[in-house]
């Protein structure tokens, strides 16, 4: 499911009382906050006038929470964008999400605020190589099945016979006919997959630096201290971190369990940015962080977004050849999950 955003316009006294209830009283002053209600009704305004909409994870800044007409993670976003009749798509997340974006809209102008919000995870795997793999296992594994996270580039997903989000993995792959699956890139996310599955899973050599840092002695230290709280981890931490975790969910699927669960205290075992929206939109209960920053996500910023808009800055192009096949691999997601 997706979710959509009724926005209430917050004067500048109100986005300063919003955002100064998280931990960052430097960068959230009355002075900076004011700026940011200008640059969020420019924002609004271009919109209109550009017959926009803005997609943003859950990851992403505070400020960029307030433009953004719809947040998720990235299957709902995925799913958003396959289904707005606007003509520009500025897809506020990482390089390989605008892409996603593209492929399933080529008709429609897909904005990315700043070019440099790659995804080391998508680097840790080209077209080629995969193809090289692919050639190699098949020998060995006939009926292989490639399924592709996706946190991956147009190409990658293009080689792939279908891609899937964490949130759907397991379910991806139970529905595939194929026994043997290479799933690429995410080595823990697949180690996930494997647990959950009695068919062979091969995996890629990759992994999100982000989750990958988060050790289990961080997670079990404040289990020892908070024996109370609830661990809800994200499926691309180590397979040792996810042992210690009550759930093991996507973003979207944290921020539902919180909202409706009756436990009022969580540990958030993911990138900070969803501990940020937690924070903001359940006030009521207490979040923790057990998180590290993902330096591309926070490329993206409320002035980078402005610029995108006003000069139609950065967009998405792609090979249609390439389009058309890794447009086949995300609808079979769709039609999967």
């Amino acid at each position: 499911m997706h979710f959509a955003i009724e926005k209430q316009e917050r004067t500048t006294a109100e986005l300063y009382g919003h955002l100064s209830r998280l931990e960052h009283p430097v960068h959230y002053t009355p002075e900076r906050c004011e700026r940011i209600h200008e640059q969020i009704q420019e924002i609004r305004r271009l919109k209109k006038e550009r017959n926009a909409v803005l997609l943003a994870h859950n990851y992403q800044r505070p400020e960029v929470f307030e433009v953004a007409d719809f947040i998720g993670d990235s299957l709902e976003l995925a799913r958003q964008a396959s289904e707005v009749e606007v003509d520009v798509i500025v897809f506020c997340g990482v390089h390989f999400m605008a892409e996603t974006a593209k492929i399933l809209n080529p008709e429609k102008t897909v904005l990315l605020p700043d070019l440099r919000a790659g995804c080391s995870l998508a680097d840790s795997v080209n077209a080629d190589s995969l193809a090289d793999r692919k050639e190699a296992l098949r020998k060995l594994y006939p009926d292989l099945g490639v399924v592709s996270y996706v946190n991956t580039t147009a190409e990658v997903k293009a080689e792939s016979d279908v891609c899937c989000t964490s949130s759907n993995a397991v379910k991806i792959v139970e529905r595939l006919p194929h026994r043997h699956i290479l799933f690429v890139p995410d080595e823990n996310l697949a180690a996930y997959v494997q647990q959950q599955t009695d068919k062979t899973i091969i995996s890629w050599d990759g992994n999100c630096y982000v989750h990958h840092q988060i050790t289990r002695d961080q997670i079990a230290a404040v289990k020892k201290n908070l024996p109370h709280v609830k661990v809800l981890a994200h499926p691309e931490c180590r397979a040792d971190v996810l042992e210690l975790a009550d759930a093991v969910l996507s973003t979207s699927g944290m921020v539902q369990y919180a909202k409706q669960s009756d436990a009022s205290e969580f540990l958030i075992v993911t990138e900070c940015g969803l501990s940020d929206r937690l924070l903001l939109e359940a006030p009521e209960k207490k979040f923790y962080k057990a998180c590290k920053l993902c330096q591309y996500m926070k490329m993206i910023t409320l002035e980078a977004t402005l610029q995108s808009l006003r000069v139609m800055r950065h967009e998405i192009t792609l090979p249609e050849d390439v389009r058309q096949r890794a447009e086949k691999a995300l609808r079979k997601m769709f039609a999967l999950s």
